[in-house]
Protein backbone atom coordinates (compact mmCIF):
# COMPACT_ATOMS: atom_id res chain seq x y z
CA UNK A 1 0.00 0.00 0.00
CA UNK A 2 1.14 3.89 -0.53
CA UNK A 3 1.51 4.22 3.44
CA UNK A 4 4.96 4.22 4.19
CA UNK A 5 6.68 5.60 1.20
CA UNK A 6 8.67 7.87 0.82
CA UNK A 7 6.54 9.64 -1.71
CA UNK A 8 3.06 10.95 -0.80
CA UNK A 9 1.08 10.45 -3.99
CA UNK A 10 -0.11 13.56 -5.44
CA UNK A 11 -2.67 14.50 -7.93
CA UNK A 12 -4.47 17.45 -9.49
CA UNK A 13 -7.78 17.46 -8.72
CA UNK A 14 -9.43 19.97 -11.99
CA UNK A 15 -12.31 20.46 -8.89
CA UNK A 16 -10.09 22.43 -6.78
CA UNK A 17 -7.56 23.89 -9.30
CA UNK A 18 -4.28 22.12 -7.37
CA UNK A 19 -2.72 18.95 -6.73
CA UNK A 20 -3.71 16.86 -3.42
CA UNK A 21 -2.43 13.75 -1.68
CA UNK A 22 -4.85 10.62 -2.44
CA UNK A 23 -6.48 9.78 -0.07
CA UNK A 24 -9.62 7.21 -1.34
CA UNK A 25 -12.62 6.88 0.25
CA UNK A 26 -12.06 3.34 1.21
CA UNK A 27 -8.58 2.46 2.62
CA UNK A 28 -6.81 -0.05 -0.04
CA UNK A 29 -9.54 0.29 -2.41
CA UNK A 30 -9.84 2.76 -5.29
CA UNK A 31 -12.95 3.42 -7.76
CA UNK A 32 -12.27 5.12 -10.87
CA UNK A 33 -14.46 5.77 -13.96
CA UNK A 34 -13.70 7.13 -16.97
CA UNK A 35 -15.54 8.39 -20.08
CA UNK A 36 -15.36 6.37 -22.70
CA UNK A 37 -16.00 6.72 -26.45
CA UNK A 38 -18.46 7.30 -28.66
CA UNK A 39 -18.22 4.83 -31.11
CA UNK A 40 -19.31 5.39 -34.57
CA UNK A 41 -15.40 6.04 -36.03
CA UNK A 42 -12.06 4.46 -35.78
CA UNK A 43 -10.59 6.24 -32.98
CA UNK A 44 -8.00 8.50 -33.53
CA UNK A 45 -4.70 9.75 -31.23
CA UNK A 46 -6.71 12.13 -28.94
CA UNK A 47 -9.02 9.09 -28.01
CA UNK A 48 -5.25 7.46 -27.16
CA UNK A 49 -3.93 9.92 -25.42
CA UNK A 50 -6.86 9.75 -22.52
CA UNK A 51 -6.71 6.08 -22.16
CA UNK A 52 -2.61 5.90 -22.11
CA UNK A 53 -3.01 8.66 -19.80
CA UNK A 54 -5.53 6.81 -17.42
CA UNK A 55 -4.00 3.60 -18.54
CA UNK A 56 -1.23 4.49 -16.11
CA UNK A 57 -2.97 5.73 -13.37
CA UNK A 58 -4.89 2.39 -13.31
CA UNK A 59 -1.13 0.65 -13.10
CA UNK A 60 0.24 3.15 -11.05
CA UNK A 61 -2.42 2.58 -8.40
CA UNK A 62 -2.07 -0.86 -8.61
CA UNK A 63 1.91 -0.71 -8.27
CA UNK A 64 1.04 1.22 -5.08
CA UNK A 65 -0.88 -2.10 -3.51
CA UNK A 66 -4.39 -0.56 -4.57
CA UNK A 67 -7.48 -2.75 -5.54
CA UNK A 68 -8.88 -0.85 -8.29
CA UNK A 69 -11.89 -0.93 -9.88
CA UNK A 70 -11.65 1.03 -13.36
CA UNK A 71 -14.93 1.40 -15.49
CA UNK A 72 -14.77 2.67 -18.67
CA UNK A 73 -18.08 3.12 -21.08
CA UNK A 74 -19.02 2.92 -24.51
CA UNK A 75 -21.47 5.76 -25.79
CA UNK A 76 -23.22 3.27 -28.29
CA UNK A 77 -26.34 5.56 -28.57
CA UNK A 78 -26.08 9.21 -29.79
CA UNK A 79 -27.11 11.51 -32.74
CA UNK A 80 -23.47 10.84 -34.50
CA UNK A 81 -24.01 6.92 -34.27
CA UNK A 82 -27.49 7.32 -35.61
CA UNK A 83 -26.39 9.88 -38.62
CA UNK A 84 -23.75 7.59 -39.47
CA UNK A 85 -25.84 4.56 -39.79
CA UNK A 86 -28.60 6.18 -41.89
CA UNK A 87 -25.57 7.10 -44.30
CA UNK A 88 -23.94 3.62 -44.55
CA UNK A 89 -27.44 1.90 -44.08
CA UNK A 90 -26.48 0.08 -41.04
CA UNK A 91 -28.32 -0.79 -37.64
CA UNK A 92 -27.46 2.05 -35.21
CA UNK A 93 -26.28 -0.63 -32.42
CA UNK A 94 -24.90 -2.77 -34.95
CA UNK A 95 -22.47 -0.02 -36.16
CA UNK A 96 -21.57 1.34 -32.48
CA UNK A 97 -20.88 -2.51 -31.67
CA UNK A 98 -18.44 -3.15 -34.56
CA UNK A 99 -16.65 0.51 -33.37
CA UNK A 100 -16.58 -0.81 -30.26
CA UNK A 101 -14.84 -3.82 -31.20
CA UNK A 102 -12.07 -2.13 -33.34
CA UNK A 103 -11.56 0.24 -30.42
CA UNK A 104 -10.79 -2.64 -28.04
CA UNK A 105 -8.16 -3.80 -30.37
CA UNK A 106 -6.56 -0.37 -30.78
CA UNK A 107 -6.59 -0.42 -26.91
CA UNK A 108 -4.71 -3.90 -26.53
CA UNK A 109 -2.37 -2.74 -29.21
CA UNK A 110 -0.93 0.27 -27.41
CA UNK A 111 -1.24 -2.23 -24.10
CA UNK A 112 -3.80 -0.40 -22.00
CA UNK A 113 -5.20 -2.85 -19.39
CA UNK A 114 -9.07 -3.74 -20.13
CA UNK A 115 -10.83 -2.05 -17.31
CA UNK A 116 -12.90 -3.99 -15.03
CA UNK A 117 -15.87 -2.75 -16.40
CA UNK A 118 -17.00 -1.35 -19.78
CA UNK A 119 -20.64 -0.79 -19.72
CA UNK A 120 -22.85 0.46 -22.93
CA UNK A 121 -25.55 2.82 -22.35
CA UNK A 122 -27.99 0.50 -24.83
CA UNK A 123 -27.45 -1.97 -22.01
CA UNK A 124 -28.36 0.44 -18.98
CA UNK A 125 -31.44 2.23 -20.18
CA UNK A 126 -33.14 1.29 -16.64
CA UNK A 127 -30.90 2.54 -14.55
CA UNK A 128 -31.16 6.09 -16.82
CA UNK A 129 -34.55 6.13 -16.89
CA UNK A 130 -34.51 5.63 -13.15
CA UNK A 131 -32.35 8.51 -12.78
CA UNK A 132 -34.09 11.00 -14.83
CA UNK A 133 -37.28 10.30 -12.87
CA UNK A 134 -35.57 10.72 -9.64
CA UNK A 135 -34.00 14.28 -10.77
CA UNK A 136 -37.83 15.16 -11.73
CA UNK A 137 -39.27 14.54 -8.81
CA UNK A 138 -36.61 16.63 -7.05
CA UNK A 139 -37.86 19.45 -9.39
CA UNK A 140 -34.39 19.78 -10.96
CA UNK A 141 -36.14 18.85 -14.73
CA UNK A 142 -38.93 19.47 -16.40
CA UNK A 143 -40.57 16.96 -19.38
CA UNK A 144 -41.90 19.12 -22.86
CA UNK A 145 -43.45 17.28 -25.52
CA UNK A 146 -41.27 14.15 -25.04
CA UNK A 147 -38.55 16.02 -24.50
CA UNK A 148 -37.08 15.90 -20.87
CA UNK A 149 -34.20 19.05 -19.76
CA UNK A 150 -32.26 19.59 -16.63
CA UNK A 151 -33.14 22.75 -15.26
CA UNK A 152 -29.95 24.91 -14.33
CA UNK A 153 -32.04 27.21 -12.19
CA UNK A 154 -33.14 25.08 -9.92
CA UNK A 155 -29.26 24.03 -9.89
CA UNK A 156 -27.60 26.53 -7.59
CA UNK A 157 -24.37 24.78 -7.49
CA UNK A 158 -23.89 24.75 -11.40
CA UNK A 159 -20.69 25.96 -12.76
CA UNK A 160 -18.42 24.89 -9.71
CA UNK A 161 -16.42 22.67 -11.96
CA UNK A 162 -15.90 25.05 -14.93
CA UNK A 163 -16.30 27.92 -13.15
CA UNK A 164 -17.96 29.29 -15.61
CA UNK A 165 -21.33 31.51 -14.02
CA UNK A 166 -24.71 30.39 -15.02
CA UNK A 167 -25.39 33.94 -17.01
CA UNK A 168 -22.24 33.07 -19.03
CA UNK A 169 -23.28 29.72 -20.08
CA UNK A 170 -24.74 28.68 -23.31
CA UNK A 171 -25.42 25.47 -24.93
CA UNK A 172 -23.03 22.98 -25.28
CA UNK A 173 -21.55 21.52 -28.18
CA UNK A 174 -23.98 18.31 -28.64
CA UNK A 175 -26.43 20.96 -26.77
CA UNK A 176 -28.93 22.39 -30.02
CA UNK A 177 -31.21 25.65 -28.97
CA UNK A 178 -34.56 25.21 -28.65
CA UNK A 179 -37.18 27.85 -28.00
CA UNK A 180 -38.74 25.14 -25.32
CA UNK A 181 -36.27 25.58 -22.85
CA UNK A 182 -36.74 27.80 -19.89
CA UNK A 183 -33.37 28.65 -20.03
CA UNK A 184 -31.20 28.32 -22.70
CA UNK A 185 -28.07 26.11 -20.88
CA UNK A 186 -31.07 23.87 -19.78
CA UNK A 187 -29.85 20.50 -21.30
CA UNK A 188 -32.00 17.11 -22.49
CA UNK A 189 -31.93 14.22 -20.10
CA UNK A 190 -34.06 12.31 -22.68
CA UNK A 191 -35.05 12.89 -26.48
CA UNK A 192 -38.22 12.36 -27.86
CA UNK A 193 -37.66 9.66 -31.05
CA UNK A 194 -37.56 10.83 -34.41
CA UNK A 195 -39.49 9.08 -37.49
CA UNK A 196 -37.18 5.95 -37.98
CA UNK A 197 -34.91 6.29 -34.89
CA UNK A 198 -33.83 3.74 -32.83
CA UNK A 199 -35.78 4.34 -29.43
CA UNK A 200 -37.01 3.13 -25.74
CA UNK A 201 -40.10 3.15 -24.03
CA UNK A 202 -40.16 5.41 -21.14
CA UNK A 203 -43.06 7.77 -19.31
CA UNK A 204 -42.17 10.37 -21.52
CA UNK A 205 -42.81 8.68 -24.57
CA UNK A 206 -40.80 6.76 -27.13
CA UNK A 207 -37.05 8.39 -26.96
CA UNK A 208 -33.31 8.18 -25.97
CA UNK A 209 -30.95 9.50 -23.52
CA UNK A 210 -29.54 12.43 -24.03
CA UNK A 211 -25.48 12.42 -23.48
CA UNK A 212 -24.55 13.45 -20.43
CA UNK A 213 -26.68 11.22 -17.99
CA UNK A 214 -25.54 8.06 -19.62
CA UNK A 215 -22.22 8.46 -17.42
CA UNK A 216 -24.08 9.62 -14.14
CA UNK A 217 -26.49 6.40 -14.38
CA UNK A 218 -23.52 3.92 -15.04
CA UNK A 219 -21.04 5.45 -12.73
CA UNK A 220 -23.85 4.98 -10.07
CA UNK A 221 -24.26 1.14 -11.17
CA UNK A 222 -21.01 0.34 -10.93
CA UNK A 223 -19.61 2.78 -8.37
CA UNK A 224 -22.14 3.61 -6.39
CA UNK A 225 -22.77 8.01 -5.95
CA UNK A 226 -19.79 8.21 -4.16
CA UNK A 227 -16.52 7.25 -5.37
CA UNK A 228 -12.53 8.27 -5.75
CA UNK A 229 -11.73 9.26 -9.48
CA UNK A 230 -13.84 10.54 -12.64
CA UNK A 231 -11.48 11.08 -16.14
CA UNK A 232 -11.52 12.70 -18.97
CA UNK A 233 -10.40 14.65 -21.74
CA UNK A 234 -10.40 18.51 -21.10
CA UNK A 235 -12.70 19.70 -23.93
CA UNK A 236 -15.55 17.38 -20.99
CA UNK A 237 -15.41 19.47 -18.08
CA UNK A 238 -17.62 21.59 -19.89
CA UNK A 239 -20.67 20.74 -20.89
CA UNK A 240 -20.19 17.10 -20.16
CA UNK A 241 -18.70 16.91 -16.67
CA UNK A 242 -20.59 19.71 -15.60
CA UNK A 243 -24.18 18.01 -16.64
CA UNK A 244 -23.02 14.96 -14.58
CA UNK A 245 -22.35 16.89 -11.87
CA UNK A 246 -25.47 18.27 -11.76
CA UNK A 247 -27.52 15.44 -12.63
CA UNK A 248 -26.17 13.11 -10.34
CA UNK A 249 -26.22 15.87 -7.32
CA UNK A 250 -30.02 16.29 -7.99
CA UNK A 251 -30.70 12.40 -7.93
CA UNK A 252 -28.84 11.77 -5.31
CA UNK A 253 -27.25 15.24 -2.39
CA UNK A 254 -25.08 12.59 -1.23
CA UNK A 255 -23.09 12.09 -4.18
CA UNK A 256 -19.49 13.37 -4.10
CA UNK A 257 -16.87 12.20 -6.70
CA UNK A 258 -13.42 13.13 -4.60
CA UNK A 259 -10.89 13.62 -7.52
CA UNK A 260 -12.06 15.07 -11.34
CA UNK A 261 -8.86 14.70 -13.60
CA UNK A 262 -8.58 15.67 -17.45
CA UNK A 263 -5.82 15.24 -19.77
CA UNK A 264 -4.93 17.82 -22.19
CA UNK A 265 -5.66 17.84 -26.54
CA UNK A 266 -3.64 16.20 -28.98
CA UNK A 267 -3.03 18.94 -31.34
CA UNK A 268 -2.11 18.92 -34.84
CA UNK A 269 -0.69 22.20 -36.62
CA UNK A 270 -1.43 23.54 -32.38
CA UNK A 271 -5.09 23.06 -33.27
CA UNK A 272 -7.10 20.78 -31.31
CA UNK A 273 -7.29 17.64 -32.94
CA UNK A 274 -10.78 15.98 -33.53
CA UNK A 275 -13.21 14.50 -36.08
CA UNK A 276 -15.34 17.65 -36.41
CA UNK A 277 -12.65 19.51 -37.48
CA UNK A 278 -11.28 16.60 -39.90
CA UNK A 279 -7.70 17.50 -38.64
CA UNK A 280 -7.32 13.82 -37.08
CA UNK A 281 -5.31 11.21 -37.32
CA UNK A 282 -6.47 7.51 -36.34
CA UNK A 283 -4.59 5.39 -34.06
CA UNK A 284 -4.53 2.91 -37.41
CA UNK A 285 -2.95 5.53 -39.09
CA UNK A 286 -0.10 5.66 -37.29
CA UNK A 287 0.61 2.32 -36.19
CA UNK A 288 0.09 1.28 -39.70
CA UNK A 289 3.78 2.57 -39.66
CA UNK A 290 4.99 2.51 -36.07
CA UNK A 291 5.24 0.24 -33.18
CA UNK A 292 2.23 0.70 -30.88
CA UNK A 293 4.56 1.18 -28.32
CA UNK A 294 6.16 4.12 -30.50
CA UNK A 295 2.91 6.02 -30.34
CA UNK A 296 2.66 5.23 -26.38
CA UNK A 297 5.69 6.44 -25.32
CA UNK A 298 5.47 9.52 -27.55
CA UNK A 299 2.13 10.48 -25.82
CA UNK A 300 3.94 10.04 -22.15
CA UNK A 301 6.77 12.04 -23.36
CA UNK A 302 4.61 15.09 -22.84
CA UNK A 303 2.89 15.24 -19.00
CA UNK A 304 -0.70 14.49 -19.01
CA UNK A 305 -2.22 17.88 -18.67
CA UNK A 306 0.04 19.31 -21.26
CA UNK A 307 -1.57 20.00 -24.73
CA UNK A 308 1.06 17.84 -27.15
CA UNK A 309 1.59 18.53 -30.76
CA UNK A 310 1.52 15.95 -33.33
CA UNK A 311 4.16 15.29 -35.46
CA UNK A 312 5.71 12.51 -37.41
CA UNK A 313 9.15 13.92 -36.27
CA UNK A 314 8.31 13.24 -32.80
CA UNK A 315 6.87 9.78 -33.59
CA UNK A 316 10.15 8.89 -35.65
CA UNK A 317 12.28 9.85 -32.00
CA UNK A 318 9.90 7.92 -30.10
CA UNK A 319 10.80 4.72 -32.20
CA UNK A 320 13.78 5.35 -31.83
CA UNK A 321 13.43 5.20 -28.03
CA UNK A 322 11.52 2.27 -27.97
CA UNK A 323 13.76 0.22 -30.60
CA UNK A 324 16.84 1.34 -27.97
CA UNK A 325 14.71 0.49 -24.88
CA UNK A 326 14.18 -2.71 -26.16
CA UNK A 327 17.64 -4.16 -27.92
CA UNK A 328 19.27 -3.48 -24.67
CA UNK A 329 16.85 -5.58 -22.88
CA UNK A 330 17.24 -7.87 -25.33
CA UNK A 331 20.92 -7.73 -25.18
CA UNK A 332 21.09 -7.80 -21.75
CA UNK A 333 19.46 -11.10 -21.92
CA UNK A 334 21.77 -11.94 -24.59
CA UNK A 335 25.07 -11.66 -22.66
CA UNK A 336 23.20 -13.49 -18.93
CA UNK A 337 22.24 -16.24 -21.79
CA UNK A 338 26.27 -16.55 -22.43
CA UNK A 339 27.30 -16.51 -19.50
CA UNK A 340 24.54 -18.92 -18.26
CA UNK A 341 25.83 -21.70 -20.91
CA UNK A 342 29.70 -20.79 -20.08
CA UNK A 343 28.90 -20.91 -16.32
CA UNK A 344 27.25 -24.25 -16.72
CA UNK A 345 30.57 -25.92 -18.84
CA UNK A 346 33.36 -24.24 -16.27
CA UNK A 347 31.12 -24.72 -13.02
CA UNK A 348 31.40 -20.26 -12.50
CA UNK A 349 28.87 -20.80 -9.62
CA UNK A 350 28.52 -24.13 -8.68
CA UNK A 351 30.29 -22.45 -4.97
CA UNK A 352 26.93 -20.57 -4.98
CA UNK A 353 29.50 -17.47 -3.96
CA UNK A 354 27.45 -14.20 -4.23
CA UNK A 355 29.49 -11.54 -5.77
CA UNK A 356 28.34 -7.40 -5.13
CA UNK A 357 27.26 -5.26 -7.59
CA UNK A 358 29.54 -1.94 -8.72
CA UNK A 359 28.93 0.91 -7.15
CA UNK A 360 27.62 2.91 -10.26
CA UNK A 361 25.10 -0.22 -10.39
CA UNK A 362 24.32 0.62 -6.76
CA UNK A 363 24.15 4.61 -7.48
CA UNK A 364 21.71 4.13 -10.48
CA UNK A 365 19.53 1.04 -9.17
CA UNK A 366 19.01 3.43 -6.00
CA UNK A 367 18.64 6.73 -8.42
CA UNK A 368 16.12 4.90 -10.64
CA UNK A 369 13.86 3.55 -8.13
CA UNK A 370 13.72 6.87 -6.06
CA UNK A 371 13.49 8.95 -9.34
CA UNK A 372 10.56 6.98 -10.34
CA UNK A 373 8.71 6.95 -7.14
CA UNK A 374 9.00 10.86 -6.78
CA UNK A 375 8.23 11.92 -10.60
CA UNK A 376 5.18 9.20 -10.47
CA UNK A 377 3.92 10.46 -6.97
CA UNK A 378 4.01 13.54 -8.32
CA UNK A 379 0.73 13.72 -10.54
CA UNK A 380 1.88 10.96 -12.87
CA UNK A 381 5.61 12.59 -14.10
CA UNK A 382 5.73 10.17 -16.60
CA UNK A 383 8.43 12.78 -18.68
CA UNK A 384 10.76 13.10 -16.57
CA UNK A 385 11.29 9.17 -16.08
CA UNK A 386 11.60 8.75 -19.59
CA UNK A 387 13.86 10.72 -20.39
CA UNK A 388 16.25 11.20 -17.13
CA UNK A 389 16.47 8.37 -14.92
CA UNK A 390 15.45 5.41 -17.23
CA UNK A 391 17.83 7.02 -20.06
CA UNK A 392 20.82 7.22 -17.54
CA UNK A 393 20.23 2.93 -16.46
CA UNK A 394 20.47 2.36 -20.11
CA UNK A 395 22.98 4.02 -20.64
CA UNK A 396 24.51 2.04 -17.71
CA UNK A 397 23.33 -1.15 -19.16
CA UNK A 398 25.27 -0.50 -22.36
CA UNK A 399 28.47 0.18 -20.77
CA UNK A 400 28.23 -3.42 -18.58
CA UNK A 401 27.58 -5.09 -22.01
CA UNK A 402 30.36 -3.30 -23.30
CA UNK A 403 32.58 -3.90 -20.91
CA UNK A 404 31.39 -7.66 -20.91
CA UNK A 405 32.87 -8.04 -24.13
CA UNK A 406 36.59 -7.24 -23.00
CA UNK A 407 38.46 -10.07 -21.02
CA UNK A 408 38.00 -9.30 -17.06
CA UNK A 409 39.03 -11.05 -13.94
CA UNK A 410 36.69 -13.78 -12.73
CA UNK A 411 35.41 -11.52 -9.74
CA UNK A 412 35.49 -8.41 -12.20
CA UNK A 413 33.34 -10.17 -14.70
CA UNK A 414 30.65 -11.88 -11.83
CA UNK A 415 30.59 -8.61 -10.39
CA UNK A 416 29.38 -6.78 -13.27
CA UNK A 417 26.74 -9.63 -14.63
CA UNK A 418 25.25 -9.75 -11.56
CA UNK A 419 25.20 -5.80 -11.61
CA UNK A 420 23.70 -6.58 -15.41
CA UNK A 421 21.02 -8.64 -13.78
CA UNK A 422 19.72 -6.17 -11.04
CA UNK A 423 19.93 -2.92 -13.16
CA UNK A 424 18.01 -5.13 -15.47
CA UNK A 425 15.43 -6.27 -13.50
CA UNK A 426 14.79 -2.21 -11.66
CA UNK A 427 14.39 -1.23 -15.84
CA UNK A 428 11.76 -3.66 -16.31
CA UNK A 429 9.68 -2.90 -13.29
CA UNK A 430 9.71 0.54 -14.22
CA UNK A 431 8.93 -0.28 -18.10
CA UNK A 432 5.88 -2.54 -16.35
CA UNK A 433 3.98 0.25 -14.99
CA UNK A 434 4.79 2.89 -18.05
CA UNK A 435 5.17 0.06 -20.77
CA UNK A 436 3.19 -3.49 -20.23
CA UNK A 437 6.02 -5.66 -20.19
CA UNK A 438 4.75 -8.64 -18.03
CA UNK A 439 0.51 -8.59 -18.83
CA UNK A 440 1.70 -9.88 -22.17
CA UNK A 441 3.74 -12.33 -21.44
CA UNK A 442 0.99 -13.99 -18.86
CA UNK A 443 -1.42 -13.53 -21.50
CA UNK A 444 0.94 -15.74 -24.20
CA UNK A 445 1.55 -18.25 -21.61
CA UNK A 446 -1.91 -18.67 -20.62
CA UNK A 447 -1.03 -18.48 -16.79
CA UNK A 448 -1.33 -16.37 -13.57
CA UNK A 449 0.93 -14.69 -11.51
CA UNK A 450 0.01 -16.38 -8.40
CA UNK A 451 0.68 -19.56 -10.78
CA UNK A 452 4.52 -18.74 -11.19
CA UNK A 453 4.92 -17.76 -7.89
CA UNK A 454 3.54 -20.92 -6.59
CA UNK A 455 6.02 -22.68 -9.29
CA UNK A 456 8.92 -20.78 -7.93
CA UNK A 457 8.32 -21.87 -3.96
CA UNK A 458 8.33 -25.57 -5.56
CA UNK A 459 11.18 -24.92 -7.27
CA UNK A 460 13.25 -22.84 -4.31
CA UNK A 461 11.63 -26.13 -1.59
CA UNK A 462 13.26 -28.70 -4.50
CA UNK A 463 16.74 -27.17 -4.24
CA UNK A 464 16.68 -27.05 -0.51
CA UNK A 465 15.82 -31.06 -0.87
CA UNK A 466 19.01 -31.07 -3.47
CA UNK A 467 16.56 -32.55 -6.36
CA UNK A 468 18.00 -30.35 -8.54
CA UNK A 469 16.35 -32.30 -11.25
CA UNK A 470 13.04 -30.68 -10.43
CA UNK A 471 14.47 -27.55 -10.07
CA UNK A 472 15.56 -27.34 -13.33
CA UNK A 473 12.45 -29.19 -14.52
CA UNK A 474 10.04 -26.25 -13.59
CA UNK A 475 12.17 -23.48 -14.63
CA UNK A 476 12.71 -25.13 -18.07
CA UNK A 477 9.03 -25.76 -18.12
CA UNK A 478 7.77 -22.08 -17.37
CA UNK A 479 10.69 -20.95 -19.94
CA UNK A 480 8.64 -22.90 -22.84
CA UNK A 481 6.14 -20.82 -21.92
CA UNK A 482 8.09 -17.57 -22.37
CA UNK A 483 8.86 -17.58 -18.36
CA UNK A 484 12.07 -16.67 -17.38
CA UNK A 485 13.56 -17.46 -13.67
CA UNK A 486 16.26 -15.81 -12.18
CA UNK A 487 17.82 -15.73 -9.31
CA UNK A 488 18.98 -12.84 -7.94
CA UNK A 489 21.02 -12.55 -4.49
CA UNK A 490 18.43 -14.88 -2.04
CA UNK A 491 15.34 -13.83 -4.33
CA UNK A 492 13.94 -15.97 -7.31
CA UNK A 493 12.35 -13.44 -9.61
CA UNK A 494 10.33 -13.87 -13.30
CA UNK A 495 10.69 -12.21 -16.39
CA UNK A 496 9.42 -12.49 -19.99
CA UNK A 497 11.36 -14.09 -22.19
CA UNK A 498 11.05 -16.35 -25.65
CA UNK A 499 9.51 -19.38 -25.70
CA UNK A 500 11.51 -22.61 -26.00
CA UNK A 501 10.75 -25.74 -27.41
CA UNK A 502 11.12 -28.53 -24.65
CA UNK A 503 14.89 -29.63 -25.28
CA UNK A 504 16.26 -33.26 -25.24
CA UNK A 505 18.05 -31.80 -22.54
CA UNK A 506 15.14 -31.56 -20.97
CA UNK A 507 14.33 -34.68 -21.69
CA UNK A 508 17.47 -36.39 -20.65
CA UNK A 509 16.89 -34.17 -17.14
CA UNK A 510 13.68 -36.31 -16.63
CA UNK A 511 15.13 -39.10 -17.33
CA UNK A 512 17.77 -38.55 -14.83
CA UNK A 513 21.05 -39.17 -16.73
CA UNK A 514 22.32 -35.45 -16.91
CA UNK A 515 23.58 -33.10 -14.04
CA UNK A 516 21.89 -30.50 -12.70
CA UNK A 517 23.18 -27.42 -13.43
CA UNK A 518 20.85 -25.95 -10.94
CA UNK A 519 22.33 -22.30 -9.30
CA UNK A 520 22.84 -18.75 -9.16
CA UNK A 521 22.76 -16.05 -11.43
CA UNK A 522 20.34 -18.58 -14.10
CA UNK A 523 19.31 -17.44 -17.73
CA UNK A 524 17.79 -20.04 -19.84
CA UNK A 525 19.32 -19.65 -23.53
CA UNK A 526 17.82 -17.54 -25.76
CA UNK A 527 15.84 -18.92 -28.63
CA UNK A 528 13.54 -18.63 -31.43
CA UNK A 529 10.02 -16.41 -30.57
CA UNK A 530 7.74 -18.11 -33.03
CA UNK A 531 5.59 -20.71 -30.60
CA UNK A 532 5.10 -22.27 -27.87
CA UNK A 533 5.35 -26.41 -27.55
CA UNK A 534 2.02 -28.38 -27.01
CA UNK A 535 3.96 -30.25 -24.82
CA UNK A 536 4.78 -27.76 -22.00
CA UNK A 537 3.24 -29.03 -18.62
CA UNK A 538 1.03 -26.77 -17.53
CA UNK A 539 2.03 -24.99 -13.96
Amino acid sequence: MAEGREFEFQIYNSMTKQKEKFNPIVPGKVSMYVCGVTSYDFSHIGHARAYVAFDVLFRYLKHLGYEVKYVRNFTDVDDKIIKRANEIGEDPLALSGRFCEEFLIDMADLQCLPPNEQPRVSDHMDQIRDMIEKIISKNCAYAVDGDVYFSVDNFPSYGRLSGRKLEDNRAGERIAIDSRKRNPADFALWKAAKPGEISWESPWGPGRPGWHIECSAMSAAYLTEKFDIHGGGMDLIFPHHENEIAQSCAACPNSNISYWMHNGFVTANDEKMSKSVGNFFTIREVTKLYHPLALRHFLMGTHYRSPVNYSIGQIEISSEAVFYIYQTLEDCESAISQFQEGSQKDGAVSSGKKYPITDDAKKCIKNLQSHFEEKMSDDLHTPSILNAALQDALRLLNKILSLLKKKLQKPQKLSNIQSLIELEKEVRDVLDVLMQLKEKALKRAEISEEDIFQRIEERALARKNKNFKLGDQIRSELTCKGIALMDVGNETIWRPCVPTEPSAGLEEKQGGTATSADGQLQVPPKTSDSQQSADVVKA
